[in-house]
């Protein structure tokens, strides 16, 4: 944890924080804090700081907090991802949160499980968590909106074309296509198919509705392999 992270509303008027939760035993037993030790802190959706531990013991931890100076800017990227596995999808919000990717649209297609839709993992209050994971190694406070699309066609037919207005769109399908641009400067939505690809139906509507087809190269990746070296690349 490189960054502890709190809510607002647990933060006093005056900047007092109380925790008695994991990030306390954090404090306490991988940290080994002591009274008078500072570490960074930053509000959810709000400023980094720092803040002084006042107070440690077994059942919690007591912090003066300071807010200083804005969070790192976001990656001008949105991910649009076919539903991965559950044991994926938590590895890509945690790394998705960690680069600064800006949005993350979760997508049904042909070849994702219907079980997949059925996962606790989908949980708003457990994307929150992985999201915040990422978050705290990154020293990032801003949570990325995360939206559901369980039905592919309408998608893509209905709304994808407002997601796509004013921004590039590249989607990382293997065939022969120009490798994916590096250092983006324009706002980019990045789409990535599930594990197989997507059908070629699929590629078709979403080339009609906008998106450029690239490449990461010869190899066939993992969807998670392909997401991080399309992050990357956006640097």
């Amino acid at each position: 944890m490189n960054l502890l992270l709190f809510a607002p509303g647990e933060c006093t008027a005056d900047g007092r924080l109380c925790l008695t939760d994991r990030r306390a035993t954090h404090l306490r037993q991988v940290l080994q804090a002591k009274p008078g030790d500072e570490v960074q802190v930053g509000a959810i959706g709000g400023r980094l700081g720092r803040g002084t531990i006042t107070a440690i013991d077994r059942r919690s931890a007591e912090l003066l907090v300071t807010l200083s100076s804005p969070p790192p800017a976001k990656l001008p990227v949105t991910l649009l991802l076919a539903l991965p596995r559950p044991k994926m999808l938590r590895r890509i919000l945690r790394a998705a949160a960690e680069s600064g990717a800006a949005e993350i649209h979760l997508l049904n297609s042909f070849r994702v499980e219907k079980s997949y839709w059925q996962t606790p993992v989908l949980a708003p209050a457990t994307i929150r968590d992985y999201l915040l994971q990422g978050l705290e190694q990154a020293r990032d406070t801003l949570l990325p909106p995360v939206h559901l699309h369980t039905r592919f066609k309408p998608f893509v037919e209905d709304q994808l074309p407002d997601l796509l207005a004013g921004r590039d769109a590249l989607l990382a399908h293997p065939g022969d296509a120009p490798m994916a641009p590096t250092g983006l400067q324009r706002d980019t939505v990045l789409v990535v198919g599930p594990e197989g690809g997507f059908i070629p139906y699929e590629v078709e509507k979403l080339l009609a509705a906008g998106c450029r087809q690239v490449s990461l190269g010869p190899r066939i990746l993992r969807v998670e392999n392909a997401i991080a070296a399309l992050l990357g690349r956006a640097v």
